[in-house]
């Protein structure tokens, strides 16, 4: 018997092996992934096209569509001014406190987001540390706009800073160094050398970072009071209908997040495949 029929080149196992985990791999993608969104909007066009509409176009629905796209217009922004400052200092420099840096920059794929919430009401609600200063400027921040945005920021700052660390350290400072030598400023260096060398892992940075911005529920959740039509997100206004039995415009509204999904992993995808040698290491193809 040939044994290439029965093995894989390089790598041994059996073809029936191989099969095999490709297909549990296909079967565990189609129940926790293909189903589930397939099912959200057989769900929202249940009731037929006028009704999905309508539900998309009701006033609340409109308003957490506006509050969405307002928070992401703030986080996202200055998530990339962090991240670039961020990945700049620990990718070019060494200095004390890199590692701890590195640690936080990392600290909120391990807090739970409803911990985040929580713990930004500790910090500005009427009974916080900063509660009083907050009432005496009065400012509104928990139960309002600005609770979110921060809310919002501390659950997305990671995600630019880790797209561009692990570029930047592959690509050394030689060329910076370079245009240093030369007479350039340290801003123009950045400007001319760093950033273009650095811009599609950045969008790539930034494709995230808005995807997780718009779909966040558990930490904002916790400071936005669940006011309808003021400080309900999509997320949290597809909660609310679906309380309310509101089924179909539940699974509307669901629907309109899982093609904003679709769209930014379609963005990723063609990101990788045009632009894969320019983005870290663990993305390139």
């Amino acid at each position: 018997m040939n044994s290439s029929s029965s093995y894989r080149q390089g790598t041994g196992e059996p073809v029936a092996i191989r099969w095999l985990l490709i297909s549990l791999a296909l079967l565990f993608l189609a129940i926790f992934l293909v189903f589930p969104l397939a099912m959200v909007f057989s769900e929202a066009l249940a009731s037929g096209w006028r009704a999905y509409l309508a539900a998309l176009v009701e006033p609340d629905a409109l308003s957490a569509l506006r509050l969405t796209l307002t928070v992401v217009a703030f986080a996202v922004p200055l998530n990339i001014l962090f991240g670039i400052a961020a990945a700049w200092a620990v990718a070019k420099h060494d200095f004390r406190g890199k590692s701890i840096l590195v640690t936080l920059i990392d600290l909120p794929f391990s807090v739970s987001p409803v911990v985040a919430g929580l713990s930004f009401v500790m910090l500005f609600g009427n009974h916080g540390w900063f509660g009083d200063f907050v009432d005496a400027a009065n400012i509104d921040i928990i139960f309002a706009t600005p609770g979110i945005v921060l809310a919002t920021i501390f659950v997305t700052f990671p995600f630019v800073a880790r797209e561009l660390i692990p570029l930047m350290e592959s690509q050394g400072n030689s060329l910076e160094e370079a245009a240093l030598s030369l007479g350039a400023s340290g801003w123009r260096t950045f400007i001319k050398i760093t950033l273009p060398n650095v811009k599609w892992a950045l969008f790539y940075g930034v494709l995230l970072c808005s995807a997780r911005a718009m779909g966040d529920f558990g930490a904002v959740s916790v400071v936005s009071g669940h006011i309808r039509g003021v400080t309900n997100t999509l997320p949290l206004h597809v909660e609310v209908l679906y309380n309310e039995y509101a089924f179909s415009a539940s699974f509307a509204v669901a629907s309109l997040l899982a093609l904003l999904a679709l769209f930014t992993l379609v963005l990723k995808s063609i990101l990788e495949w045009r632009h894969g040698d320019d983005l870290a290491p663990g993305h390139r193809s």
